[in-house]
């Protein structure tokens, strides 16, 4: 096959694909049953962006700094799953146990040090998400940082701890560090497809992605890449298919406009993806407004359900 071409189509894995045991199995199929819209697609609201990021995501709707906006936006609009950090966890998620299934971050950092030798930490356990009631763990790992041995070691812990307690690791594989921008940009298409084939040899049963998007640096990119001739809607569905029968969850990043959100969303559930985790998008909106969108997002993913 040559650099440019590529399957026209990319198949969107089952829980049939994955070979879970039966703890992991019955979270998921839960999440993915259960809540949403129920076909197997996922819509999940990541709130981990106070650690992250810091206060300043939620200056454009103060509102949202409130734990329980979040909570009700999950609930209200019928999310598949809410994403938090553990002290977000253990002072809200009580209230609202049951509702709405929850996704603990076991590690994070601040955005006040330099990427260029980004580490996650581990801030939680495995055994705090079984605690909490949770259905799947979260864990970043920063794929080409200087720190990635670390990283790989603390995830083979952190994947026992999963397989032994059955319950589903959802990788936010993020491409970070010096290295990586020299070789294209942290959201380059080379970047993106080797974070989505390293969750998956790694052994995390979804993977949260970026977009991989065009720039100047893509010269850059090993040469393999630079030869290869695609879109937004190819590059999406390009490190889907690297992730393999991994579920692929796309983020959605800074906000933009409700006809940008959902057609960008359509193009990657065409792609093969499993579903969106949108942040930003969803939550610096008014309540009302984002119960709207989330509407327009759920009906978008009745046509594409497994």
């Amino acid at each position: 096959m040559a650099a440019t071409d590529a399957p026209a189509t990319t198949r969107r894995p089952t829980l049939e694909d994955l070979n879970l045991s039966t703890g992991k199995r019955a979270r998921l199929y839960d999440m993915l049953y259960h809540h949403g819209v129920g076909n197997g697609t996922l819509l999940c609201l990541p709130i981990d962006h106070g650690l992250e990021h810091g206060p300043r995501d939620f200056l454009v709707n103060p509102a949202a700094a409130d734990p329980a906006f979040q909570f009700e936006l999950a609930i209200q609009g019928g999310y598949n799953a809410i994403a938090c950090q553990i002290g977000f966890a253990e002072r809200y998620f009580p209230r609202f146990a049951g509702r709405v299934p929850l996704i603990l971050k076991i590690n994070g950092k601040t955005n006040i040090p330099s990427d260029a030798d980004a580490h996650s930490p581990v801030t939680a356990s495995v055994e705090d998400a079984v605690r909490l009631g949770a259905h799947a763990i979260g864990y970043t790992m920063y794929v080409g940082s200087p720190q990635q041995s670390r990283h790989f070691e603390d995830f083979r812990r952190v994947r026992q701890d999963a397989e032994r307690y059955g319950i589903p690791i959802v990788m936010w594989a993020y491409p970070r560090g010096s290295a990586v921008e020299e070789k294209g940009g942290r959201d380059c298409l080379y970047a993106v497809d080797y974070a989505a084939r390293v969750a998956m040899e790694l052994g995390a049963d979804v993977v949260k992605l970026n977009v991989p998007e065009k720039s100047d640096k893509d010269a850059d990119m090993p040469a393999k890449y630079r030869e290869l001739e695609w879109d937004y809607a190819e590059g999406a569905a390009r490190v889907t298919r690297s992730a393999q029968n991994t579920l692929v969850l796309f983020s959605g990043g800074s906000k933009v406009s409700d006809e940008d959100l959902l057609e960008k969303g359509r193009l990657v559930m065409e792609g093969g993806a499993t579903g969106l985790i949108f942040g930003r998008n969803m939550w610096q909106r008014p309540m009302d407004e984002a119960l709207a969108v989330t509407r327009k997002v759920k009906a978008m993913f009745e046509d594409y359900g497994v």
